[in-house]
């Protein structure tokens, strides 16, 4: 098992399994090429990395969709994935805390699952499954051999996208 901790991604390869923990307003990135069983997941803390000015840094690049997305997408090709056989699958972005505003300027979940979605529209990359929003966190494991997205949700159980 391969774990991906907050603000970080990783690559796997079939049969390897990847997760992630502690998915809130986070979110959870599954990238996979269904042909050659090379897969990613980010585990993304913030939407966009141009809102803030000390993002400069390279240890910040993997807090932000956008700037995480397209390190682990370009890695992912490095290694001889075909972005044409790529997919996708989603998980977290919730809405955590209950004095949080019905804004979305203020809502980072749903801003994180917005950033998501741009991004692979951008890049052509379906999404297959997805589980986000609602008021819970969850835990994920992806397992490139079927295509599985095991989430455990606090508090409601475990399902399978």
């Amino acid at each position: 098992m391969i774990r991906v901790r907050m603000a970080d991604y990783k690559i796997c390869n079939s049969p390897e399994r990847i997760s992630t923990v502690g998915l809130g307003s986070c979110i959870g990135v599954v990238l996979c090429d269904e042909i050659s069983g090379l897969c990613g997941m980010a585990h993304i803390m913030l939407p966009d990395s141009t809102k803030l000015k000390w993002n400069n840094e390279e240890g910040n690049r993997r807090k932000f969709a956008d700037t995480c997305l397209e390190d682990m997408f370009q890695e992912m090709l490095k290694r001889g994935a075909d972005p044409t056989h790529m997919y996708s699958k989603i998980a977290g972005g919730a809405k955590m805390f209950a004095f949080e505003s019905q804004s979305e300027a203020l809502n980072i979940g749903e801003q994180n699952v917005n950033a998501v979605r741009g991004f692979l529209k951008t890049h052509n990359i379906p999404i297959r499954a997805e589980h986000v929003g609602e008021h819970y966190g969850r835990t994920i494991v992806f397992c490139p051999e079927n295509g599985s997205l095991k989430i455990r949700v606090v508090g409601k159980g475990k399902l399978e996208i």
